[in-house]
């Protein structure tokens, strides 16, 4: 299969590698790695087993890659305003789209412009983040969950989910995107935003018993604005976010991405995971006061990145 990565960060460069080594066709949509990937390959480093990859397609415009089977969209939400220039050329009668974005929005936004028929959505539970130029660094975990952004169980959806198994990268088709973006946004509004908020890492935040309990109120929130929503089934407030506070706690001393980017100086992911999630709360009559409230000093130190 032909696969085209737009947006290769940390998240793009890992899984098109796997893919990669796994026998896919794919091309790389490249910025500030083009150079050192032209000239040295790719590197991965990896929990797993660190592989390199020689030889590695990278173009530095989406119209040098030309149409694929698959796109695979691994773009921060940040730079969505490029996103529908970016695809489009890569777009033949037949290409499916999976974006590996995080929040709400992304599928919507391509399905409008390219038809709903097209889209699918993925949400990746990944550890990992860039290192000099050509090398990414796989920090832990991997799994992706995908489905159509139309609702249902397709053949499409199983198939996407048996190569990337094929490729060591654990995924499951689910029938219901709607809920599962949302079980992703359980971890991700109150990790990335506390964290980055605060400059310390989930270890330090759930060793503090204070900020442990704010995470899971927070949590507590996004659940109930989430069952406010056309969901198949409803999530269990309290045994999710138990969950999820027990997966952090294997997750030693990670640093979400809005913390590098807060640290880095650049813009954070708000509209995407805070600002379309309150909305649509909201629209359902769902209050959200604390998630609310981490959101606007958030954008208060927007100001600092622009």
């Amino acid at each position: 299969m032909k696969i085209g990565i737009i947006g290769s960060g940390a998240l793009g460069l890992y899984y098109g590698a796997m893919l990669q080594r796994s026998g896919q066709d794919i091309h790389f949509l490249l910025r500030r790695d083009y150079q050192a990937i032209e000239q040295q390959g790719l590197q991965v480093n990896s929990v797993n087993g660190d592989f390199h990859l020689p030889r590695v397609a990278g173009y530095q415009t989406a119209a040098e890659i030309g149409t694929v089977d698959l796109v695979i969209v691994g773009l921060k939400t940040i730079s969505n305003h490029h996103l529908i220039d970016l695809v489009r050329p890569l777009l033949g009668a037949e290409t499916a789209i999976l974006t590996l974005q995080n929040g709400l929005g992304n599928e919507e936004l391509l399905a409008k412009a390219f038809g709903s028929e097209r889209v699918l959505g993925g949400i990746a539970f990944l550890c990992s983040n860039r290192g000099e130029p050509g090398v990414v660094h796989h920090l832990g975990e991997g799994k992706i969950r995908l489905g159509e952004f139309s609702g249902g169980l397709s053949q499409r959806s199983q198939g996407l989910a048996v190569m990337f198994e094929a490729a060591g990268i654990p995924c499951s088709a689910v029938s219901d995107l709607c809920r599962a973006r949302w079980e992703k946004l359980v971890w991700n509004i109150p990790f990335n935003g506390l964290c980055a908020l605060l400059n310390k890492d989930v270890t330090d935040l759930l060793n503090h018993l204070p900020s442990k309990k704010l995470s899971r109120d927070l949590m507590l929130e996004v659940i109930a604005g989430a069952n406010g929503q056309p969901l198949e089934e409803p999530i269990d407030g309290a045994e999710f976010s138990e969950q999820i506070i027990n997966f952090t706690e294997n997750m030693d001393h990670y640093q979400p991405s809005m913390m590098i980017d807060r640290a880095a100086g650049r813009l954070l992911e708000l509209e995407a995971i805070y600002t379309i999630p309150l909305q649509r709360a909201k629209a359902v009559g769902i209050s959200m006061p604390k998630v609310e409230m981490l959101h606007t000093l958030l954008d208060f130190g927007e100001k600092d990145s622009l």
